[in-house]
């Protein structure tokens, strides 16, 4: 019973990363189903990166509760820029083409890109969330109310928060999947103004990709 318990709180003495790597190599995978127009500079060169960043999570990452680690920071922001800009550049070339050529014939291919870009979207920006609510996991256990950047609805209701909850990447990357679908926070609110721009941002470049792509292509389809 005591090994059970020891094993049971060194387990919840770090936050585990695999559950973002996990994820982040789904977005990884859209990435490379991607059509050819869409991809910037060589293809497997990015994806090559982003795989080595992808791995140097689980060894520049602390297992510990409560840290700080530049090189975490770096790594992890470093995938945030490779898998964002990535994805902007083909929202990007996209609207181009739709808008200067309108030489864009095929609907299914194009609403299969809208998805894929949409969807790697979310990931991008719940990753950016979650490495920036109260400084990031580590800092997040010792920052102050005033420090933190969300507000979740465990904290708005004591009552329903079990004593060892804290927010996980998969709570940042819900958060990020509704302000992609609503265009705005929901349950869970932005408090400082860094949080509230960059969901800003998100849900414009969600906008742009459901009323501008997605539109175009199911008029092609139709």
């Amino acid at each position: 019973m005591f090994m059970k318990t020891v094993l049971r709180n060194k387990h919840h003495e770090f936050e585990p990363v695999w559950h973002a790597q996990t994820i982040l190599l789904l977005a990884i995978i859209l990435q490379l189903l991607l059509p050819d127009i869409y991809v910037f500079g060589a293809r497997y060169l990015l994806i090559g990166l982003e795989v080595l960043l992808l791995v140097a999570m689980s060894f520049t990452t602390p297992r510990q509760k409560a840290f700080k680690s530049l090189t975490r920071r770096i790594n992890v922001f470093l995938l945030i820029l490779l898998l964002g800009l990535a994805n902007l550049y083909a929202l990007v070339e996209i609207a181009r083409r739709l808008l200067t050529t309108g030489h864009i014939s095929n609907g299914k291919a194009l609403i299969l890109t809208a998805i894929n870009i949409f969807l790697t979207n979310i990931v991008v920006f719940g990753l950016w969330y979650w490495e920036m609510d109260g400084g990031g996991p580590g800092e997040r256990q010792l920052a102050e109310k005033h420090e933190q950047d969300f507000l979740f609805p465990q904290s708005q209701n004591p009552a329903y928060k079990h004593p060892n909850w804290r927010p996980t990447f998969i709570d940042y990357l819900y958060v990020s999947s509704t302000n992609a679908m609503a265009f705005s926070p929901t349950d869970t609110m932005p408090l400082s103004r860094r949080a509230k721009l960059l969901m800003l941002v998100q849900a414009t470049i969600s906008l742009t990709t459901i009323a501008l792509v997605a539109a175009r292509a199911v008029n092609i389809l139709s």
